[in-house]
């Protein structure tokens, strides 16, 4: 049989709690670890912190309830990719994926490997800072592990997932526990005159919205997956609500307990605010929070793998990159080549940077083709109101988050414009000028065409239906 005459199909193996575990999972990453001191540190008060971070859950939730109706009304893997591509079209989408695979995903990928290796190289150097080779070294290690992984076996990724979500609920609900003794003991001194200080700028609020809305990115993970989902009419909305209300309640309790165990200098000035508060509540058992902390990124990471490397298989298969990575291994059923790719992108990109700014001009780029997302949803409630729906939310809910991303965009730039975020605009649209000889004229499609079978032969891969 000729290799490119074989087809095969991904597996509807991910149920309702396998879902739940990678929305969850996912979002519950290194954010909620990172992300408090600076949302505190950005608007200035513990109680506008509280407030961010509960605005920031609602936001998720909004968002996560129309991707819900999108992933429904679209039941195809990919996400933002292909429900841009079926509302857009084929260059805004190219432009969304160029970013995506260039940007938004390894940077994501590299910032939660080095989160990895920053907690797990911690237990060994408790007395000095480990030598950042050995961090890099461990961090790729992470996302090697993880490839492998996830090219073996979707129920193995799953299963890893899992376990992670375990362990991270777990943790956060320790946390969260002993800031409930710690209040009902009277530590409530922290908490007195807590709107004091607040900016309200609006660069203040949209950067601390940024810090926040990092902690929850996730909530669209499982509609990279859609082909993959059992039942997902059904499965789709109830994972998103179920994991979403989850996280939010948990950030929320996490957060109060930080702000009782901490002063706000100290959690604005703690490096490791997990790892600070177990010290202080844990006493010599608190390198368990570094432990956690470590295992809780390696899920995110692992989810973001997941959904990454399907997203790009989705683009490939639209016919926006190579045609090797639209195909599936021929036993496992994987799409191994897209995985692969995502992963050595993700190498590519592993050099540490400043956190805060790397999660700034992330979510500056992905809010803006989360806006692009939601106008598509308003598109099709206006103009295909004929279109199977089995989930609807009210369109009003599309119209507020819209506005809402329209307001995450322009709010760093509105009050204090830097030139940086001019570089990542310019970028961000230079994969326009990439579509035309590329995509539209396919240059040089003769040596496309022998290492795609090249590499088909050498991966044991086949193109995969899509018709599942």
């Amino acid at each position: 049989m000729e290799a490119d005459t074989q087809r095969v199909n991904l597996k509807r193996e991910v149920g309702l709690i396998g879902a739940v575990s990678f929305i969850a999972g996912t979002m519950i990453g290194a954010g909620i670890f990172m992300s408090p001191q600076f949302v505190l540190s950005t608007i200035g008060s513990p109680g506008a912190s509280l407030v961010v971070w509960a605005c920031c859950g609602l936001i998720a939730m909004l968002v996560g309830l129309c991707y819900a109706e999108l992933g429904t009304a679209i039941p195809e893997s990919g996400a933002e990719y292909v429900y841009i591509l079926r509302t857009a079209g084929k260059v805004v989408a190219f432009i969304f994926i160029f970013n995506f695979i260039t940007v938004m995903a390894p940077t994501s990928a590299a910032a939660l490997a080095l989160t990895v290796a920053k907690y797990v190289v911690a237990l060994f150097y408790d007395s000095c800072s480990p030598p950042e080779l050995v961090v890099k070294c461990v961090a790729a290690g992470s996302i090697v592990l993880l490839a492998i992984v996830n090219c073996v076996s979707v129920r193995l990724a799953t299963g890893i997932q899992v376990t992670c979500m375990v362990a991270k609920v777990l943790t956060l609900a320790v946390i969260a526990v002993g800031g409930i003794v710690m209040l009902i003991q009277g530590n409530t001194q922290n908490f007195n005159n807590s709107f004091e200080g607040t900016q309200l700028g609006i660069n203040s609020i949209g950067i601390a919205f940024y810090q926040g809305l990092w902690s929850y990115g996730g909530w669209g993970t499982v509609n990279y997956v859609t082909e993959e989902l059992k039942n997902p009419k059904v499965n789709l909305p109830r994972a998103i609500i179920i994991a979403i209300s989850l996280v939010t309640g948990l950030y929320l309790l996490v957060n109060v307990s930080y702000l009782t165990v901490m002063t706000p200098r100290e959690l604005m000035t703690s490096s490791a605010v997990a790892v600070t508060w177990g010290n202080k509540v844990l006493g010599s058992w608190g390198w368990v929070m570094s432990v956690a902390a470590a295992l809780s990124a390696f899920g995110s990471l692992n989810g973001t793998f997941f959904s990454g490397g399907r997203v790009c298989f989705v683009a490939a298969r639209e016919g926006h990159m190579p045609d090797i990575l639209a195909m599936a291994h021929v036993h496992r059923l994987t799409p191994s080549p897209a995985l692969i790719f995502t992963a050595v992108v993700s190498l590519v990109v592993l050099i540490p940077g400043d956190f805060q700014s790397i999660v700034n001009f992330f979510s500056f780029t992905a809010w803006f083709f989360y806006a692009i997302t939601l106008s598509g949803l308003l598109y099709l409630k206006i103009r295909k109101p004929e279109l199977p729906r089995p989930y609807k939310v009210p369109i009003i809910l599309p119209v507020l988050v819209l506005l809402a991303a329209i307001f995450l965009v322009l709010a760093p730039i509105v009050d204090d414009p830097q030139i940086e975020y001019l570089y990542v605009t310019l970028f961000m649209f230079s994969g326009a000028i990439i579509y035309v000889p590329f995509i539209h004229y396919k240059i040089f499609p003769h040596l496309l065409t022998k290492l795609t079978v090249f590499l088909q032969l050498f991966l044991e891969v086949a193109p995969a239906d899509k018709n599942l």
